[in-house]
């Protein structure tokens, strides 16, 4: 085979296995109209959906997070605490029965807690890097379980949740946890008609976490969340 023959069959190998890079590796979505049917693809950025995955980092998320909405505000009364008389209650000898010096003795009804809980502070923390990369772990976990979608011109609907449940009826997510992500949480058409929901939850961009994306079966992004997503991303970073 001529050089010049077989150098311009690698350079077109070349050029067919990297046309389309982020449909080769699977790095896109369907996005889908309110009556369910697809209409276009949309590449997802390799930074956020392509992440090695880390699942010890996952977990700790997890903790620190529900460890953070614990309150720690549980509290009972010992003896100390409780209200009432100092006074020995009875003599100490001559009724046939045990000594005892006050009322509020636990073993008294109404008496103190022996060993009840007290406020204690249940928080714990993570720096922003590894709350960054839990995300995108997440982000990267959902999407080879290919659970990540898109809905187009969705924010202008009509406010009615029959349009939005049926959307979710025909992908057949009628009985699975969804999870909406908003460019922005705000009055709008869509949040009107799609909070009601049973087993729905809506975040923005802002306010999403892995936690939230791991408790879904599938993750939705609505009209440009994406693209906002991934401008906050790289805001952030520089």
């Amino acid at each position: 085979m001529p050089r010049t023959k077989k150098i311009t069959e690698q350079v077109a190998e070349k050029t067919v296995k990297t046309k389309d890079p982020a449909k080769k590796s699977g790095l896109s979505i369907s996005v889908y109209d309110i009556k369910g049917a697809e209409i276009k693809n949309l590449e997802l950025p390799k930074e956020l959906f392509s992440v090695a995955a880390n699942n010890e980092l996952l977990a700790q998320y997890v903790r620190v997070y529900l460890s953070n909405k614990h309150q720690g505000t549980a509290s009972t009364k010992t003896r100390g605490d409780v209200a009432g008389s100092t006074r020995k209650i009875y003599r100490q000898k001559g009724t046939g029965r045990a000594r005892h010096g006050s009322i509020k003795a636990p073993i008294f009804v109404g008496g103190g807690v022996v060993g009840g809980p007290k406020p204690r502070d249940y928080s714990l923390r993570l720096n922003k890097k590894q709350k960054r990369k839990a995300l995108f772990m997440a982000l990267t976990l959902k999407q080879k379980e290919h659970n990540i979608i898109a809905i187009d011109n969705a924010l202008t609907i009509e406010a009615k949740t029959k349009l939005v449940a049926g959307f979710l009826s025909t992908l057949g997510l009628a009985n699975k946890r969804t999870l909406f992500i908003f460019p922005k949480i705000g009055k709008n058409n869509f949040i009107l008609a799609s909070r009601n929901i049973p087993l729905a939850s809506l975040v923005d961009v802002f306010t999403l976490n892995p936690y939230n994306l791991l408790q879904a079966h599938k993750v939705i992004f609505v009209d440009n969340a994406l693209s906002v997503l991934e401008k906050h991303v790289s805001k952030n970073e520089n």
